[in-house]
């Protein structure tokens, strides 16, 4: 693939796109029905074209993950990150004293974020799942680790979360996966979903920041618009009857502002809906 430029791959990744929106049924269906619950006043047709998009970004992603390491270097990132108001964002990672939580969804190129922060000297710890394939997983880990980010499993990441917010660093989630009948219910687009609340409780803990960041992709080629939609102070949680509902609606609300500025970069066959409150019956 790499016989070929990027925008090459990038293309290509789009006609796969549109392959599998055509004959990928299950997932066409849902995509056009999260769409459907999530912008009901949208068109059909406009609809559509954002479930095409959506299904684009399963190799869109690959391709730039795999472009990353010899397209990223730290003499041209500011010809491929172009950054959006994160002046407050740099200044709290720039800050010896306290330490900042760093979320995200599933949108655009999530795993830019990370390998940016390490191309520019920032150490992150990010908590992730492992990939099903091994392989695969070995090959992703090698690109997330090399200029120094962590990355580590979720379900044993308290003692390198709480060590990185403990030396005042910087740690990062992908706060927008389903949590289970466990998780706190919260609107999402309108919608009830089952969120995590260790995000809010740590941030309670720590009495650190929560920015919600995203990488927004200029589509065809290798450039992202990286910025916050918003950055969640402990004064703002502090003085509210109910800390954790508040720091869980708000950060849910800042990856739904985010979404909402170009849908067609979410990954809307993710089942983020897929737990329902007691009661109300399961989805598909």
């Amino acid at each position: 693939m790499q016989c070929w430029p990027v925008e090459s791959n990038l293309d290509f990744a789009a006609r796969l796109g549109d392959v599998m929106y055509r004959f990928d049924k299950r997932h066409r269906i849902r995509a056009l029905e999260n769409l459907r619950r999530s912008f009901p006043d949208m068109p059909e047709a406009q609809r559509e074209a954002m479930a095409r998009r959506s299904m684009h970004m399963f190799f869109a992603l690959f391709v730039e993950v795999l472009f990353t390491t010899r397209l990223a270097k730290l003499e041209n990132v500011h010809r491929i990150v172009h950054l959006n108001e994160v002046s407050r964002t740099i200044e709290l990672l720039l800050d010896e004293h306290r330490g900042v939580i760093m979320l995200t969804g599933h949108y655009g190129n999530w795993e830019i974020l990370g390998y940016v922060l390490a191309l520019l000297g920032f150490d992150t710890v990010s908590v992730a799942r492992p990939l099903d394939n091994p392989y695969i997983n070995d090959w992703l880990l090698g690109v997330r680790e090399r200029l120094g980010q962590k990355i580590v499993d979720k379900k044993g990441a308290t003692v390198d979360v709480s060590n990185a917010l403990d030396n005042h660093g910087a740690v990062g989630f992908i706060a927008d996966q389903n949590a289970g009948p466990k998780g706190m219910f919260v609107p999402f687009f309108g919608r009830l979903a089952s969120t995590y609340k260790s995000i809010g409780l740590l941030a309670m803990q720590y009495r650190v920041p929560v920015v919600v960041g995203y990488a927004r992709r200029v589509e065809g080629k290798f450039q992202f618009h990286v910025g916050a939609s918003d950055v969640i102070y402990p004064e703002d949680w502090e003085s509210q009857d109910d800390p954790l509902r508040y720091i869980t609606e708000r950060y849910t609300r800042g990856i739904e502002t985010f979404v909402s500025e170009d849908p067609g970069q979410y990954l809307w066959v993710h089942r983020r809906w897929k737990t329902r409150p007691k009661g109300e019956k399961p989805e598909d």
